[in-house]
């Protein structure tokens, strides 16, 4: 799979640095996309929802916590 996002360029050159950088940032949004709302919605019902996520335990406000779950789910990743 990951040969399949190298891109060759008229010069012969890869541009897997931009690639990477496009896959990261969609994975990062559609994350966040799915946290968000279940971060908001606990948070409305007055639920710790910071001890449901890995690394949002020591934020103190409610996107900060969501970066900082993704942040760690995304180092898994790699």
């Amino acid at each position: 799979m990951a040969a399949m996002a190298l891109t060759t360029t008229a010069a012969g050159a890869h541009n897997a640095p931009t690639d990477d950088r496009w896959s990261f940032t969609a994975i990062f949004v559609a994350a966040f996309l799915v946290l968000l709302p279940i971060a908001v919605i606990a948070q409305l019902l007055m639920l710790r929802w910071r001890s449901w996520f890995p690394g949002a335990e020591s934020e103190k406000s409610l996107i900060g916590g969501v970066k900082a779950a993704i942040s760690t789910f995304m180092s898994q990743l790699i």
